[in-house]
Protein backbone atom coordinates (compact mmCIF):
# COMPACT_ATOMS: atom_id res chain seq x y z
CA UNK A 1 0.00 0.00 0.00
CA UNK A 2 1.02 3.38 -0.50
CA UNK A 3 4.45 1.87 -2.85
CA UNK A 4 6.12 0.68 0.03
CA UNK A 5 7.24 -3.38 -0.98
CA UNK A 6 6.13 -5.30 2.22
CA UNK A 7 7.90 -8.45 1.31
CA UNK A 8 9.56 -10.07 -1.69
CA UNK A 9 9.38 -14.09 -2.66
CA UNK A 10 11.01 -16.02 -5.32
CA UNK A 11 8.47 -17.13 -7.59
CA UNK A 12 6.84 -20.37 -7.76
CA UNK A 13 6.11 -21.95 -11.33
CA UNK A 14 4.75 -25.17 -9.48
CA UNK A 15 1.51 -25.98 -9.05
CA UNK A 16 0.16 -26.47 -5.30
CA UNK A 17 3.47 -24.83 -4.34
CA UNK A 18 3.59 -22.04 -1.26
CA UNK A 19 6.78 -20.20 -0.97
CA UNK A 20 7.74 -18.93 2.49
CA UNK A 21 10.55 -16.36 3.88
CA UNK A 22 10.56 -17.66 7.97
CA UNK A 23 11.99 -14.32 8.47
CA UNK A 24 8.63 -12.37 7.73
CA UNK A 25 6.90 -14.41 10.57
CA UNK A 26 9.99 -13.86 13.21
CA UNK A 27 7.57 -10.93 14.72
CA UNK A 28 3.82 -12.88 14.76
CA UNK A 29 6.69 -15.78 17.06
CA UNK A 30 6.52 -13.54 19.61
CA UNK A 31 2.84 -13.85 20.20
CA UNK A 32 3.10 -17.82 19.20
CA UNK A 33 6.45 -19.52 20.03
CA UNK A 34 4.73 -23.00 19.34
CA UNK A 35 4.60 -21.95 15.40
CA UNK A 36 8.42 -22.30 15.49
CA UNK A 37 7.39 -26.19 16.08
CA UNK A 38 4.33 -26.52 13.99
CA UNK A 39 4.37 -23.48 11.83
CA UNK A 40 4.05 -24.21 7.80
CA UNK A 41 7.28 -21.67 7.27
CA UNK A 42 9.20 -23.08 10.05
CA UNK A 43 9.10 -26.52 8.71
CA UNK A 44 12.64 -26.65 6.64
CA UNK A 45 13.86 -23.48 7.88
CA UNK A 46 17.74 -24.19 6.75
CA UNK A 47 19.07 -22.15 9.65
CA UNK A 48 23.34 -21.36 10.59
CA UNK A 49 24.91 -24.29 11.75
CA UNK A 50 25.28 -22.90 15.12
CA UNK A 51 22.02 -21.64 15.30
CA UNK A 52 20.65 -24.61 14.45
CA UNK A 53 22.34 -27.20 17.11
CA UNK A 54 20.79 -24.18 19.84
CA UNK A 55 17.42 -25.16 18.40
CA UNK A 56 17.82 -28.41 18.48
CA UNK A 57 19.00 -28.33 22.06
CA UNK A 58 16.66 -26.24 22.94
CA UNK A 59 13.76 -28.29 22.06
CA UNK A 60 14.41 -30.18 25.05
CA UNK A 61 13.82 -26.97 27.61
CA UNK A 62 10.41 -26.51 28.30
CA UNK A 63 10.72 -23.09 26.66
CA UNK A 64 12.62 -24.19 24.49
CA UNK A 65 10.77 -22.17 21.65
CA UNK A 66 9.91 -19.02 23.35
CA UNK A 67 14.01 -18.94 24.01
CA UNK A 68 15.00 -19.50 20.15
CA UNK A 69 12.00 -17.30 19.30
CA UNK A 70 13.94 -14.51 21.41
CA UNK A 71 17.36 -15.36 19.66
CA UNK A 72 15.57 -15.45 16.42
CA UNK A 73 14.14 -11.55 17.28
CA UNK A 74 18.04 -10.29 17.92
CA UNK A 75 18.45 -11.35 13.94
CA UNK A 76 15.89 -8.55 13.42
CA UNK A 77 18.56 -5.66 15.27
CA UNK A 78 22.09 -7.45 15.41
CA UNK A 79 22.34 -9.45 11.83
CA UNK A 80 22.43 -12.87 10.97
CA UNK A 81 26.17 -13.07 11.16
CA UNK A 82 26.59 -11.90 14.84
CA UNK A 83 23.95 -13.93 15.97
CA UNK A 84 25.33 -16.55 14.48
CA UNK A 85 28.73 -15.91 16.26
CA UNK A 86 27.03 -15.43 19.26
CA UNK A 87 25.51 -19.07 19.54
CA UNK A 88 28.62 -20.18 18.59
CA UNK A 89 30.22 -18.74 21.54
CA UNK A 90 27.91 -19.94 23.71
CA UNK A 91 28.10 -23.95 22.48
CA UNK A 92 31.65 -23.01 22.52
CA UNK A 93 30.96 -22.88 26.71
CA UNK A 94 28.74 -25.46 26.46
CA UNK A 95 25.87 -23.22 27.35
CA UNK A 96 22.41 -23.42 25.44
CA UNK A 97 20.24 -20.36 26.59
CA UNK A 98 18.64 -17.82 25.16
CA UNK A 99 19.53 -15.12 27.86
CA UNK A 100 23.60 -15.92 27.54
CA UNK A 101 23.56 -15.48 23.43
CA UNK A 102 21.53 -12.34 24.18
CA UNK A 103 24.54 -11.16 27.13
CA UNK A 104 27.18 -12.03 24.55
CA UNK A 105 25.39 -9.79 21.71
CA UNK A 106 25.27 -7.33 24.47
CA UNK A 107 28.96 -6.92 25.52
CA UNK A 108 29.93 -7.21 21.33
CA UNK A 109 28.09 -4.09 20.49
CA UNK A 110 30.04 -0.94 20.18
CA UNK A 111 29.36 0.81 23.68
CA UNK A 112 27.29 3.86 23.85
CA UNK A 113 29.94 7.09 24.29
CA UNK A 114 29.72 7.88 27.97
CA UNK A 115 27.44 11.30 29.08
CA UNK A 116 29.75 13.96 30.66
CA UNK A 117 27.52 14.98 33.73
CA UNK A 118 28.05 18.92 34.88
CA UNK A 119 28.16 18.66 38.40
CA UNK A 120 26.16 21.87 39.92
CA UNK A 121 28.54 23.84 42.10
CA UNK A 122 25.45 23.63 45.33
CA UNK A 123 26.61 19.94 45.24
CA UNK A 124 30.48 20.42 45.49
CA UNK A 125 32.16 19.76 48.40
CA UNK A 126 33.43 23.32 49.87
CA UNK A 127 35.93 21.89 52.21
CA UNK A 128 37.54 18.41 52.10
CA UNK A 129 36.34 16.53 54.97
CA UNK A 130 39.74 15.30 57.06
CA UNK A 131 40.01 11.67 58.17
CA UNK A 132 39.95 10.88 61.43
CA UNK A 133 40.79 7.33 62.47
CA UNK A 134 40.37 7.53 65.90
CA UNK A 135 36.70 7.57 66.04
CA UNK A 136 37.56 3.77 64.11
CA UNK A 137 40.27 3.50 67.03
CA UNK A 138 37.51 3.30 69.97
CA UNK A 139 35.03 1.63 68.60
CA UNK A 140 37.95 -1.20 68.44
CA UNK A 141 38.60 -0.34 72.06
CA UNK A 142 35.04 -0.61 73.18
CA UNK A 143 34.89 -4.52 72.16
Amino acid sequence: QDGVVVAEHARSFGRNETVYDPWHYVPVLARKPGALRNGAPFRDWALPPAMERIRRRLKAAHDGDRQMVSILATVLTDGIDAVEAACQEALDQNVCSSAVIINILARRRDPAPAVTILTPDALRLQHEPLADCARYDSLRRAS
